[in-house]
């Protein structure tokens, strides 16, 4: 009994060191290309914007979805990013991410000409990979807050992609902790998949996608 107990201790805080050992590494690696300010973020061609739901769990519009809604539209108009991947999850035709931010990017001005809607980014590991091994880019700018940026910075820098990050602005404080939260284990795992799980990415094409729907494929597909 005295020995479970030990190896149980020991197991745990095993754990509780490697997931703030990941956390440490992740941000601190991906620094040096995370910005907050447009005067100084560097131009890309393309923008990754990772999706999030519209509305939160209550109904009232979500503050993550908004602001990365509105960075993603300061990006353009600054002639900092040219065209923009909208990458989300699709689960059904009342669940939509890419959709949602679309019609929200354009109700901000944004043209549609330049909105290509990645129905398949169901994680953030499938986003980024989907980003080049789907719509070809390896040099892009990631558009989320900043806490999720660095997640994604990181698949992105160890997979051997050139990408930066524009931070959009943060949530008031304890808006969401359960998200914050939830970041904290979501790094130690994207560590895990890029270095000893390797899983495969959705790497689907979104006209697939929308044949197995039924819907049409004249939308920007690649």
């Amino acid at each position: 009994m005295k020995k479970i107990v030990l190896l149980t201790t020991f197991l745990f805080f095993g754990s509780v060191v490697f997931i703030l050992l990941c956390n440490f590494w992740v941000v601190h690696k991906t620094r040096d290309q995370s910005f907050f300010s447009i005067e100084n973020l560097p131009s890309n061609d393309y923008a990754l914007v990772l999706g999030t739901s519209k509305f939160t769990e209550n109904g009232k519009d979500n503050l993550f979805f908004k602001f990365r809604m509105e960075a993603t539209a300061r990006l353009f108009n600054e002639g900092k990013i040219k065209y923009i991947i909208l990458s989300g999850n699709n689960d059904s035709e009342y669940y939509n991410e890419p959709l949602d931010m679309k019609t929200a990017l354009l109700n901000l001005g944004i043209p549609e000409n330049v909105m290509i809607l990645d129905y398949s980014g169901y994680r953030t590991f499938d986003s980024v990979m989907r980003c080049r091994e789907v719509f070809h880019q390896e040099s892009f700018t990631v558009i989320s807050q900043n806490f999720h940026n660095a997640r994604a910075l990181y698949i992105a820098q160890e997979e051997g992609m050139n990408a930066i990050a524009f931070a959009a602005q943060d949530v008031p404080g304890g808006y969401s902790w359960r998200t914050l939260l939830r970041e904290y284990f979501a790094r130690p795992k994207a560590v895990l998949d890029v270095h000893l799980l390797n899983p495969t990415p959705d790497l689907t094409t979104n006209i697939e996608i929308k044949r197995k729907k039924g819907t049409s494929t004249s939308e920007n597909a690649f």
